[in-house]
């Protein structure tokens, strides 16, 4: 089966709520990557975002079990590195480059959770804008799309 292709969509095609969410998670990840760079594990980044979190009154829950079901029966659950404000998926990495199973797995956890909006943070990057990915559900049935995140 041949991977189906990303679409571009703009951030007026997603909630003015989720895009302001995204934007503060974003500036958070941005303060954290400027005080410890790149080159640490991921466990690393994500317990400092919750600090950064804490500071800028932001929501949040760590470690989010999700159920993972196959014609309705449960096969198997993960968790969800963070979850702001209940309905914007955060997931971190610390690696050499983002990949296609990475993007895979932001868009299967939207999907499992009927989530809109996720967010993929690679913080092993120079400048973290760069390490960032908006991963937007256009439904559960239809492709999922990806777009560089910026600061808009």
């Amino acid at each position: 089966m041949q991977d189906k292709p990303f679409v571009q969509r703009k951030y007026a095609d997603v909630p003015e709520r989720l895009n302001q969410l995204s934007r503060a998670v974003i500036g958070a990840a941005i303060e954290v990557h400027r005080q410890l760079g790149p080159g640490l594990l991921e466990r690393t980044y994500e317990d400092a975002l919750a600090i950064e979190f804490e500071l800028r009154n932001i929501k949040f829950e760590r470690q989010v079990p999700l159920a993972i079901r196959y014609k309705d029966q449960l096969v198997t659950s993960c968790a969800l590195d963070l979850l702001v404000e209940g309905e914007l998926v955060v997931e971190l990495k610390a690696v050499d480059a983002l990949l296609q199973i990475h993007r895979a797995q932001v868009v299967a956890y939207l999907q499992a959770g009927a989530f809109e909006l996720g967010l993929l943070m690679n913080f092993n990057v120079p400048v973290l804008k760069d390490g960032i990915r908006r991963v937007i559900l256009t439904s559960p049935l239809e492709p999922v799309v990806i777009e560089p995140a910026t600061l808009k």
